[in-house]
């Protein structure tokens, strides 16, 4: 069963430079999924017990105790527990504008996010956390003060290597324009032929840049952001089955759960009925 603790405490200002949103834990369940979807924040799984897969950029990665993962925004993702040995998780989400140049100077990518728990800052940050937000006003000061010496032990744990080709290749203008064009109109008929147009590029070319860079076409990227906005709509909002359908490009309601289901294991219906907060 997971717990899950959340700051109360509003962020400073419209940027803030580091932001703890929440934190929890979990026994996983035999074959627990997640995804293929992304989140809007950076989230980081420590395992403490058990084994698990994360597949991301075409790359699949198993971890064991002592290890920890980390998701980016906008990135689609998907992990799972062990069948026979489920792993025992904890993990935090924060957000926040220094959180993007403070990972440039470690090894961390989207497609290696795995890192060693060293140390107290790392193994003991539930606990910690935890402890402080049982303490009463200015929630944001230790729980900030927190965040910011895990992310000190982060850089030490994982301290920046020289840019290679791929670090270049994850910056690439054209992509960029790509996901920003995805994540603007995934409620319209993307088409390749779209994506080309908007850069003037071949339309092959796009196809292969987009999938070296973030891991995959343009239309699963396209599937899984569709996807992880049914999630949300499904557990946030009221509106029916056919309403989200349209709000995330999809006409035909049964087209949609038929994705859903291939995508996420199971029906939106039951999605929702599993998901609706208590």
């Amino acid at each position: 069963m997971a717990v899950f603790h959340y700051n109360a405490e509003p962020p400073f200002g419209v940027s803030p430079d580091l932001h703890l949103l929440f934190w929890g834990r979990e026994q996983c369940a035999p074959g627990h999924t997640f995804g293929p979807g992304f989140r809007d924040y950076y989230k980081i799984h420590f395992v403490h017990k058990g084994t698990g897969k994360v597949i991301v950029g075409g790359q699949s990665h198993i971890l064991h105790p002592g290890q920890a993962f980390l998701t980016y925004p906008r990135v689609v993702v998907s992990y799972a527990a062990d069948e026979n040995d489920p792993w025992n998780y904890s993990w935090i989400a924060f957000t926040g504008e220094r959180v993007k140049p403070l990972l440039s100077r470690t090894t961390l990518s989207p497609e290696y996010p795995v890192f060693p728990m060293v140390g107290e800052a790392m193994n003991g940050l539930y606990d910690r956390l935890t402890e402080a937000a049982s303490a009463s006003g200015a929630l944001d000061l230790p729980l900030t003060a927190i965040l910011y010496e895990f992310m000190a032990a982060l850089l030490r744990t994982v301290p920046e290597a020289a840019p290679d080709s791929a670090l270049q290749g994850r910056k690439n203008e054209h992509v960029e324009k790509c996901l920003h064009f995805i994540e603007s109109h995934y409620c319209e008929n993307i088409t390749m032929e779209m994506l080309s147009e908007m850069l003037q590029l071949n339309r092959k070319y796009v196809s292969a840049l987009f999938k070296q860079v973030v891991g995959m076409p343009p239309s699963q990227y396209l599937l899984g952001y569709r996807m992880a906005k049914a999630c949300e709509l499904l557990s946030r909002t009221g509106c029916t089955i056919g309403e989200i359908a349209r709000s995330i490009g999809y006409e035909d309601a049964l087209l949609f759960s038929r994705m859903f289901k291939k995508v996420h294991g199971c029906s939106p219906r039951t999605y929702r009925e599993r998901h609706v907060p208590i």
